[in-house]
């Protein structure tokens, strides 16, 4: 843990729920890359939260680049650094904090954390996805993956000389888990918090609402880890999330009798990750490889190559597909393509609430381009996209085919 935070209460009042100060306002360096320039252009971005209004200034040229307009899509949630915001179709990387105020508000006690699913709960992914983002956490990163009994030893390497150590490795590897990497002020505290005691049975008695309460069995199957200290959550995230930008351990991912679905960014944004994961394993549907990404503005053009030029709202397709992070997820099931589309339901929730009120969209959609998910329409491009879609899934260097069809 950093220091000074040893002995620190875990119960002090987050900046994001304290009384709006009318005049603050929070100060962010960002860039944004200009593709017809192929330059990174650098500004200062300015956030109100007493009515979410938004300014933004150009920094070398030292003018106005934005007024203060009133913006509902930025929530002060979003303002770290490393995020990526969409402001008015800009896609902007917070570099850096632009004063000190900001910096002691919103930096001083944001940390990251490892939030580890295990094998016995990570068909309870949803529920456990919904306990996180309801505690004020911000997914970060999320993979579902397999480990290798090597890779098992040094997650566990503290364990090594306990008697359970060989039926824990035995667990861990017995099944895809999936990893996270989980933001807020006091991470690890609040998720050891969240996740109760490591025996499942005290759990029940001392937390109940607690994560290994409601999903655990005993203290090994007890559905989910989380870091003990600053130190062990740096260890265990470079391990399952390599800062050298490898893979780390293998995917899950099948590419066999398979069809892709991306949780598109306003609904991560919006917490549904968790609802979504929910309703698609009670449909029915397997899913066998997960992974949360970001795409750029010109792999989504490819992406959406098809629609330009013939559907209206192409260019906010892009802006919102780019716009944040997205999570794509290898479905199975037989003929799985044509069941989930169908489980998706018509591209423009409105139709989709009066027609298939049961379906995603009709429960999770917005507009036509904010339609939660999207998913293949045909059976050739299942396997295309989820090969695409996400750097790790690929299993085929330099695939470059183009999509016949989409289902929006």
């Amino acid at each position: 843990m950093k220091a000074g935070q040893q002995g620190r209460s875990c119960g002090l009042i987050s900046p994001y729920l304290a009384p709006k100060n009318q005049s603050e306002r929070f100060a962010f360096i960002a860039e944004w890359y200009d593709p017809n320039a192929s330059l990174l252009r650098r500004y200062e971005l300015l956030y109100y939260p007493v009515d979410g209004s938004v300014e933004m200034h150009d920094v070398k040229n030292r003018r106005t680049f934005l007024k203060r307009t009133k913006y509902e899509d930025l929530r002060v949630e979003d303002l770290f650094i490393g995020n990526k915001v969409n402001v008015f179709s800009r896609q902007l990387v917070l570099i850096d904090y632009g004063d000190q105020y900001t910096a002691r508000q919103l930096g001083s006690r944001k940390e990251k954390t490892l939030a580890l699913i295990k094998p016995d709960a990570v068909s309870k992914a949803g529920e456990i996805i919904e306990m996180i983002n309801k505690s004020g956490f911000t997914i970060t990163k999320l993979r579902m993956m397999t480990l290798s009994r090597k890779e098992a030893a040094d997650f566990h390497v503290d364990h090594h000389s306990r008697p359970f150590y060989n039926e824990l490795i035995q667990f861990i590897t017995s099944g895809p888990v999936i990893a996270m990497e989980i933001l807020r002020d006091d991470a690890i505290c609040e998720w050891k918090r969240l996740l109760g005691p490591a025996n499942s049975g005290i759990a029940r008695s001392e937390a109940p609402g607690s994560v290994r309460a409601l999903f655990g069995t005993d203290g090994i199957r007890n559905a989910a880890h989380g870091s003990d200290t600053f130190e062990s959550a740096a260890r265990e995230m470079e391990l399952f999330f390599p800062s050298s930008g490898g893979c780390g351990p293998a995917n899950t991912a099948k590419f066999t009798n398979c069809t892709c679905c991306i949780i598109k960014p306003h609904a991560i944004s919006e917490g549904m990750l968790g609802k979504i994961l929910i309703a698609i394993r009670d449909a029915c549907f397997e899913i066998s490889a997960i992974q949360m990404f970001n795409m750029d503005r010109a792999n989504v053009e490819e992406f959406y190559e098809v629609y330009k030029g013939v559907v209206s709202e192409y260019n906010d397709m892009v802006t919102e597909l780019y716009s944040g992070p997205c999570v794509a997820i290898e479905i199975q099931q037989s003929n799985p393509t044509k069941t989930f589309r169908e489980f998706c339901g018509p591209s423009d929730p409105e139709i989709a609430r009066h027609l298939r009120p049961e379906t995603l969209r009709a429960n999770f959609g917005k507009t036509k381009v904010q339609n939660a998910v999207h998913c293949t329409d045909l059976p050739e491009d299942g396997l295309l996209e989820v090969s695409k879609t996400c750097p790790c899934f690929r299993f085929i260097s330099g695939l470059h085919s183009s999509y016949a069809s989409h289902t929006i």
